[in-house]
Protein backbone atom coordinates (compact mmCIF):
# COMPACT_ATOMS: atom_id res chain seq x y z
CA UNK A 1 0.00 0.00 0.00
CA UNK A 2 1.58 3.06 -1.24
CA UNK A 3 0.81 6.35 0.71
CA UNK A 4 0.23 9.71 -0.77
CA UNK A 5 2.28 12.89 0.18
CA UNK A 6 -0.79 14.22 2.47
CA UNK A 7 -1.23 11.05 4.31
CA UNK A 8 2.84 10.90 4.68
CA UNK A 9 2.85 13.90 6.26
CA UNK A 10 -0.26 13.47 8.44
CA UNK A 11 1.32 10.29 9.64
CA UNK A 12 4.55 12.37 10.73
CA UNK A 13 2.94 14.99 12.52
CA UNK A 14 0.93 12.22 14.51
CA UNK A 15 3.86 10.73 15.40
CA UNK A 16 6.13 13.49 16.79
CA UNK A 17 3.10 14.59 18.50
CA UNK A 18 2.40 11.05 20.09
CA UNK A 19 6.21 11.31 20.83
CA UNK A 20 6.43 14.33 22.30
CA UNK A 21 5.88 13.55 26.19
CA UNK A 22 6.20 16.93 27.10
CA UNK A 23 2.64 17.66 26.88
CA UNK A 24 -0.50 15.74 26.75
CA UNK A 25 -2.44 15.24 23.23
CA UNK A 26 -6.51 15.27 22.96
CA UNK A 27 -7.69 14.17 19.69
CA UNK A 28 -8.49 17.67 19.37
CA UNK A 29 -4.73 19.14 19.91
CA UNK A 30 -3.25 16.14 17.09
CA UNK A 31 -6.07 17.58 14.89
CA UNK A 32 -4.75 20.89 15.30
CA UNK A 33 -1.38 20.30 15.02
CA UNK A 34 -1.71 18.55 11.74
CA UNK A 35 -3.71 21.49 10.56
CA UNK A 36 -1.27 23.73 11.10
CA UNK A 37 1.98 21.08 9.71
CA UNK A 38 -0.15 21.21 6.51
CA UNK A 39 -1.00 24.48 6.19
CA UNK A 40 3.14 25.55 6.59
CA UNK A 41 3.89 22.51 4.22
CA UNK A 42 1.80 22.76 1.71
CA UNK A 43 -0.61 26.19 2.21
CA UNK A 44 -3.61 24.21 2.51
CA UNK A 45 -6.03 26.56 4.84
CA UNK A 46 -9.27 24.15 5.17
CA UNK A 47 -7.73 22.15 7.77
CA UNK A 48 -8.31 18.66 8.54
CA UNK A 49 -11.32 17.16 9.74
CA UNK A 50 -12.19 14.79 13.13
CA UNK A 51 -12.77 11.73 11.07
CA UNK A 52 -9.52 12.08 8.74
CA UNK A 53 -7.43 11.67 11.99
CA UNK A 54 -9.18 9.38 13.78
CA UNK A 55 -8.35 7.22 10.41
CA UNK A 56 -5.14 7.95 10.41
CA UNK A 57 -4.46 6.61 14.03
CA UNK A 58 -6.33 3.56 12.96
CA UNK A 59 -3.91 2.73 10.08
CA UNK A 60 -0.80 3.60 12.45
CA UNK A 61 -2.45 0.99 14.67
CA UNK A 62 -2.80 -1.60 11.69
CA UNK A 63 -0.34 -3.93 9.93
CA UNK A 64 -1.75 -1.97 6.50
CA UNK A 65 1.60 -0.14 6.56
CA UNK A 66 3.68 -2.40 8.57
CA UNK A 67 3.64 0.68 11.76
CA UNK A 68 1.77 -1.46 14.23
CA UNK A 69 1.90 1.70 16.35
CA UNK A 70 1.23 0.87 19.88
CA UNK A 71 -0.90 4.26 20.21
CA UNK A 72 -3.26 4.15 23.60
CA UNK A 73 -5.56 6.49 25.21
CA UNK A 74 -5.90 7.65 28.67
CA UNK A 75 -8.41 8.87 30.99
CA UNK A 76 -10.01 8.67 27.87
CA UNK A 77 -8.54 11.04 25.96
CA UNK A 78 -5.13 11.68 25.96
CA UNK A 79 -3.02 10.07 22.76
CA UNK A 80 0.58 8.27 23.54
CA UNK A 81 2.65 6.00 22.49
CA UNK A 82 2.77 3.04 25.20
CA UNK A 83 6.32 2.94 24.15
CA UNK A 84 8.40 5.74 24.34
CA UNK A 85 11.17 4.48 22.03
CA UNK A 86 8.50 3.95 19.19
CA UNK A 87 8.51 5.89 16.16
CA UNK A 88 6.81 5.32 12.75
CA UNK A 89 10.56 6.29 11.00
CA UNK A 90 11.70 3.55 12.71
CA UNK A 91 9.58 0.82 11.08
CA UNK A 92 11.28 -0.32 7.13
CA UNK A 93 9.43 0.92 4.24
CA UNK A 94 7.01 -1.01 2.20
CA UNK A 95 7.77 -2.55 -1.39
CA UNK A 96 5.63 0.02 -2.99
CA UNK A 97 6.94 3.16 -1.24
CA UNK A 98 10.47 1.52 -2.19
CA UNK A 99 9.77 1.57 -5.93
CA UNK A 100 8.96 5.11 -5.41
CA UNK A 101 11.91 6.46 -3.77
CA UNK A 102 13.71 4.19 -6.39
CA UNK A 103 11.48 6.76 -9.39
CA UNK A 104 12.63 9.74 -7.35
CA UNK A 105 16.32 9.00 -6.92
CA UNK A 106 16.01 8.08 -10.80
CA UNK A 107 15.28 11.83 -11.23
CA UNK A 108 17.89 13.10 -8.73
CA UNK A 109 20.08 11.29 -10.74
CA UNK A 110 18.85 13.12 -14.46
CA UNK A 111 20.19 16.64 -12.67
CA UNK A 112 23.04 15.07 -10.91
CA UNK A 113 26.31 17.52 -12.30
CA UNK A 114 24.38 20.75 -12.50
CA UNK A 115 25.86 23.39 -10.28
CA UNK A 116 22.70 23.50 -8.46
CA UNK A 117 23.40 19.82 -7.17
CA UNK A 118 26.67 19.85 -6.82
CA UNK A 119 26.63 19.19 -3.04
CA UNK A 120 23.79 16.43 -3.61
CA UNK A 121 26.00 13.46 -5.17
CA UNK A 122 26.86 11.79 -2.06
CA UNK A 123 23.20 12.20 -1.13
CA UNK A 124 21.52 10.50 -4.45
CA UNK A 125 24.69 7.88 -4.29
CA UNK A 126 23.65 6.88 -0.35
CA UNK A 127 19.76 7.21 -1.26
CA UNK A 128 20.44 4.79 -4.29
CA UNK A 129 22.68 2.02 -2.65
CA UNK A 130 20.20 2.28 0.77
CA UNK A 131 17.42 1.51 -1.79
CA UNK A 132 19.18 -1.51 -3.57
CA UNK A 133 20.19 -3.16 -0.28
CA UNK A 134 16.81 -2.81 1.21
CA UNK A 135 15.46 -4.90 -1.85
CA UNK A 136 18.34 -7.35 -2.10
CA UNK A 137 19.44 -6.71 -5.62
CA UNK A 138 22.87 -5.82 -4.49
CA UNK A 139 25.68 -6.11 -2.09
CA UNK A 140 26.45 -2.93 -0.44
CA UNK A 141 28.87 -1.08 -2.32
CA UNK A 142 29.53 1.96 -0.95
CA UNK A 143 30.07 3.27 2.74
CA UNK A 144 29.30 6.78 4.42
CA UNK A 145 30.51 7.58 7.72
CA UNK A 146 28.02 6.96 10.12
CA UNK A 147 27.48 6.20 13.60
CA UNK A 148 24.37 4.11 14.88
CA UNK A 149 24.80 4.88 18.19
CA UNK A 150 24.79 8.55 17.65
CA UNK A 151 21.67 10.07 19.32
CA UNK A 152 19.38 13.01 18.30
CA UNK A 153 19.38 12.62 14.60
CA UNK A 154 15.80 12.17 14.37
CA UNK A 155 15.68 15.92 16.04
CA UNK A 156 16.98 17.08 12.73
CA UNK A 157 13.88 17.06 10.66
CA UNK A 158 11.76 18.89 13.13
CA UNK A 159 14.43 21.58 14.28
CA UNK A 160 14.84 22.58 10.28
CA UNK A 161 11.21 23.09 10.34
CA UNK A 162 11.26 24.94 13.55
CA UNK A 163 14.28 27.12 11.93
CA UNK A 164 12.12 27.20 8.85
CA UNK A 165 8.68 28.42 10.10
CA UNK A 166 10.88 30.61 13.08
CA UNK A 167 9.38 28.82 15.93
CA UNK A 168 10.28 29.26 19.52
CA UNK A 169 11.27 25.82 21.25
CA UNK A 170 11.21 24.56 24.87
CA UNK A 171 14.19 21.81 24.54
CA UNK A 172 15.16 20.31 27.80
CA UNK A 173 18.75 20.17 27.66
CA UNK A 174 21.97 17.81 29.56
CA UNK A 175 24.95 18.56 29.14
CA UNK A 176 28.60 16.80 29.56
CA UNK A 177 28.94 18.77 32.45
CA UNK A 178 25.35 18.76 34.18
CA UNK A 179 24.12 16.72 36.84
CA UNK A 180 20.45 16.85 35.78
CA UNK A 181 18.69 18.27 32.29
CA UNK A 182 16.92 21.54 31.93
CA UNK A 183 14.33 22.89 30.61
CA UNK A 184 14.37 26.25 28.48
CA UNK A 185 12.96 28.56 26.09
CA UNK A 186 15.11 29.20 22.84
CA UNK A 187 15.08 30.67 19.44
CA UNK A 188 16.81 28.37 16.70
CA UNK A 189 18.68 29.89 13.95
CA UNK A 190 20.87 26.95 12.59
CA UNK A 191 21.33 23.44 12.34
CA UNK A 192 25.06 22.81 11.76
CA UNK A 193 26.86 19.23 11.22
CA UNK A 194 30.58 18.77 12.28
CA UNK A 195 32.08 15.15 12.04
CA UNK A 196 29.08 13.49 12.09
CA UNK A 197 27.56 14.74 14.79
CA UNK A 198 24.87 17.69 14.69
CA UNK A 199 24.43 20.78 16.66
CA UNK A 200 22.16 23.74 16.70
CA UNK A 201 22.44 27.47 16.77
CA UNK A 202 20.22 29.52 19.03
CA UNK A 203 19.89 32.09 21.65
CA UNK A 204 17.94 31.13 24.78
CA UNK A 205 15.12 33.91 25.84
CA UNK A 206 16.96 34.54 28.97
CA UNK A 207 20.07 35.37 27.54
CA UNK A 208 21.74 37.63 24.80
CA UNK A 209 24.42 35.50 23.08
CA UNK A 210 24.30 32.68 21.36
CA UNK A 211 24.71 29.16 22.15
CA UNK A 212 25.43 25.96 20.50
CA UNK A 213 23.70 22.81 21.49
CA UNK A 214 24.53 19.02 20.24
CA UNK A 215 21.66 17.70 19.30
CA UNK A 216 22.55 14.25 21.38
CA UNK A 217 22.41 15.85 24.46
CA UNK A 218 18.57 17.26 23.73
CA UNK A 219 16.61 15.04 25.92
CA UNK A 220 13.36 16.44 24.62
CA UNK A 221 11.82 19.44 22.63
CA UNK A 222 8.47 21.25 21.60
CA UNK A 223 7.59 24.39 19.58
CA UNK A 224 5.56 26.97 21.50
CA UNK A 225 3.54 28.26 19.08
CA UNK A 226 2.21 31.19 21.58
CA UNK A 227 5.98 32.31 22.06
CA UNK A 228 6.59 35.34 19.93
CA UNK A 229 9.87 33.99 17.83
CA UNK A 230 13.10 36.84 18.14
CA UNK A 231 15.37 36.89 15.28
CA UNK A 232 19.00 37.21 15.63
CA UNK A 233 20.25 40.61 14.13
CA UNK A 234 24.04 41.62 13.39
CA UNK A 235 25.06 38.01 12.26
CA UNK A 236 25.32 36.61 9.39
CA UNK A 237 24.52 32.54 9.71
CA UNK A 238 25.40 31.73 5.90
CA UNK A 239 29.02 32.31 6.87
CA UNK A 240 28.95 32.52 11.01
CA UNK A 241 31.13 29.42 11.00
CA UNK A 242 33.51 29.91 7.96
CA UNK A 243 36.16 31.28 10.47
CA UNK A 244 36.59 27.96 12.46
CA UNK A 245 37.18 24.25 12.44
CA UNK A 246 34.66 22.72 14.31
CA UNK A 247 31.04 24.68 16.46
CA UNK A 248 32.91 26.07 19.28
CA UNK A 249 32.82 30.25 19.14
CA UNK A 250 31.31 33.38 20.23
CA UNK A 251 30.40 36.02 18.42
CA UNK A 252 33.22 38.28 20.02
CA UNK A 253 35.55 36.11 18.45
CA UNK A 254 37.94 36.51 15.55
CA UNK A 255 39.80 34.65 13.12
CA UNK A 256 43.70 34.50 14.16
CA UNK A 257 46.99 33.65 11.72
CA UNK A 258 47.66 30.08 12.60
CA UNK A 259 51.01 28.88 11.09
CA UNK A 260 51.92 25.33 11.20
CA UNK A 261 54.88 23.17 10.15
CA UNK A 262 53.71 19.87 8.93
CA UNK A 263 57.33 16.92 8.72
CA UNK A 264 57.39 15.54 4.86
CA UNK A 265 55.54 12.40 5.65
CA UNK A 266 52.65 14.02 6.67
CA UNK A 267 52.74 17.22 4.55
CA UNK A 268 50.86 15.27 1.61
CA UNK A 269 47.85 14.60 3.53
CA UNK A 270 47.46 18.13 4.65
CA UNK A 271 48.25 19.16 1.05
CA UNK A 272 45.46 17.21 -0.27
CA UNK A 273 42.72 17.88 2.46
CA UNK A 274 43.40 21.06 3.62
CA UNK A 275 42.52 21.68 7.48
CA UNK A 276 40.59 24.70 6.98
CA UNK A 277 39.03 26.54 3.48
CA UNK A 278 41.55 29.30 4.03
CA UNK A 279 44.50 27.02 3.67
CA UNK A 280 47.55 28.17 2.02
CA UNK A 281 51.26 27.22 1.77
CA UNK A 282 53.52 29.47 3.12
CA UNK A 283 57.04 27.19 2.08
CA UNK A 284 58.31 23.84 1.46
CA UNK A 285 61.63 22.46 2.28
CA UNK A 286 63.27 18.96 1.78
CA UNK A 287 61.99 18.18 5.63
CA UNK A 288 58.68 20.22 6.28
CA UNK A 289 56.23 22.37 4.70
CA UNK A 290 54.83 25.44 6.71
CA UNK A 291 50.76 26.41 6.49
CA UNK A 292 48.73 29.29 7.01
CA UNK A 293 45.08 29.11 8.28
CA UNK A 294 42.75 31.66 8.97
CA UNK A 295 40.81 30.28 12.08
CA UNK A 296 38.95 30.76 15.49
CA UNK A 297 41.39 28.98 18.19
CA UNK A 298 39.10 26.57 19.80
CA UNK A 299 39.10 23.37 21.04
CA UNK A 300 38.24 21.43 17.79
CA UNK A 301 41.46 23.00 16.35
CA UNK A 302 43.43 21.99 19.49
CA UNK A 303 41.94 18.42 18.95
CA UNK A 304 43.05 18.71 15.02
CA UNK A 305 46.80 19.70 15.31
CA UNK A 306 47.31 17.10 18.55
CA UNK A 307 45.84 14.55 16.01
CA UNK A 308 49.17 14.78 14.48
CA UNK A 309 51.33 14.10 17.30
CA UNK A 310 54.53 15.11 16.62
CA UNK A 311 54.19 15.69 13.45
CA UNK A 312 52.96 19.18 13.26
CA UNK A 313 53.89 21.95 15.66
CA UNK A 314 52.36 25.22 16.02
CA UNK A 315 54.59 28.58 15.16
CA UNK A 316 52.00 31.34 15.67
CA UNK A 317 50.41 32.25 17.89
CA UNK A 318 52.15 31.89 20.38
CA UNK A 319 49.37 31.18 22.92
CA UNK A 320 48.15 28.38 21.00
CA UNK A 321 52.04 26.99 20.78
CA UNK A 322 51.71 26.90 24.61
CA UNK A 323 48.44 25.61 24.79
CA UNK A 324 49.26 22.55 22.64
CA UNK A 325 52.53 22.33 24.42
CA UNK A 326 50.90 22.06 27.57
CA UNK A 327 48.45 19.45 26.86
CA UNK A 328 51.76 17.22 25.61
CA UNK A 329 53.21 17.73 28.19
CA UNK A 330 50.37 16.82 30.58
CA UNK A 331 49.56 13.76 28.34
CA UNK A 332 53.52 12.42 28.42
CA UNK A 333 53.09 13.27 32.53
CA UNK A 334 50.04 10.83 32.40
CA UNK A 335 52.81 7.93 30.69
CA UNK A 336 54.85 8.53 32.94
CA UNK A 337 52.76 8.09 36.07
CA UNK A 338 51.54 4.49 34.21
CA UNK A 339 55.60 3.31 33.96
CA UNK A 340 56.32 4.24 37.38
CA UNK A 341 53.16 2.25 38.50
CA UNK A 342 54.47 -0.40 36.74
CA UNK A 343 57.84 0.00 37.80
CA UNK A 344 56.04 -0.14 41.37
CA UNK A 345 54.02 -3.49 40.66
CA UNK A 346 56.69 -5.53 39.52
Amino acid sequence: MAVNKLALIRYKTIDDCLRNRFRKWTLEDIIEKVAEVLYDHEGIVTGVSRRTIQADLQVMRSDKLGYNAPIIVTDKKFYSYDDKDYSITKVPINNADVEKMKEIVGVLKQFNGFSYFDEMSDMIAKLENNLNKSTQQTPNCIQFESNKQLKGLEYINPLYQAILNQRALLIEYKSFKALQSQQNIYYPYLLKEYRNRWFITCKPKKGTMLVTLALDRIVEFQELPNEKFVPYKGVDFDIYYNDLLGVTKSEKDRAQKVILEIDKRNAPYVLTKPLHHSQVLLSENTDSILIRIDVVPNFELEREILGFGECMKVIAPRHLASRIRKRLQKSVEQYELIEKQTDVAD
